[in-house]
């Protein structure tokens, strides 16, 4: 009887290890991505004046991201733990000297040189193929103010392992204790309303 029951706690440690070790060896598909240097990357800040509608682009800025695959699909997106970005202000370009020059100022570049984004948390939900909506949550730091922002972002897992991701968003700049920046000599007042809209290529 003793014997049985010695061998039954035998059996039972062993599968118990076995599992364990099963477990263990479960393909982990979590990967580092950067943004890579593709003359799609493109961030651009728009929005209204009293004179004419405007936009300030930037095509080169820095960021990592932590996307999660299932295992042995390398094109079939499950969750993304991880996002961040980071956008030198002077980067921002509209082509009018006197509109960056006091964006600039109302940025307060010579405090703060960057704009940053953190994701918070991720919901992947796949659309058709290789395509996928992933709501975001994330931190939004401008003039070095940091404000929570809730955003859809569309992803395309490419043909050539990259990801292109795709968002937009409506921000007000008195949010961010940004006044509303104006040039020559006060005619021309930019709206407070501005739009971010963005174009990020990762590889692995």
């Amino acid at each position: 009887m003793k014997k049985n029951f010695k061998q039954k706690i035998l059996v039972i440690g062993i599968c118990t290890i076995i599992c364990v070790i099963g477990f263990s060896k479960v393909p982990y598909s979590l990967s580092n991505y950067k943004i890579n240097d593709s003359k799609d990357n493109d961030m651009k800040l728009s929005g209204t004046s009293t004179l004419h509608k405007w936009a300030m682009d930037a095509r080169t800025f820095t960021g990592e991201a932590q996307f999660n695959f299932k295992p042995g699909i390398d094109n079939q997106l499950t969750s993304l733990k991880s996002l961040s970005f980071s956008l030198v202000v002077l980067n921002l370009k509209s082509g009018e000297n006197g509109l960056d020059k006091s964006a600039y100022k109302a940025l307060k570049t010579d405090q703060y040189k960057n704009i940053f984004y953190k994701l918070v948390s991720a919901t992947v939900l796949p659309k058709k193929e290789n395509k996928y909506l992933i709501k975001t949550h994330g931190n939004l730091t401008i003039a070095g103010v940091t404000k929570p922002v809730i955003m859809d972002v569309y992803c395309v897992v490419n043909k050539d392992a990259t990801l292109t991701c795709t968002g937009s968003d409506k921000l007000n700049m008195t949010d961010y204790n940004v006044k509303p920046p104006s040039f020559m000599l006060g005619a021309m007042k930019t709206g407070n309303a501005i739009t971010l809209n963005f174009t990020l290529v990762y590889k692995k």
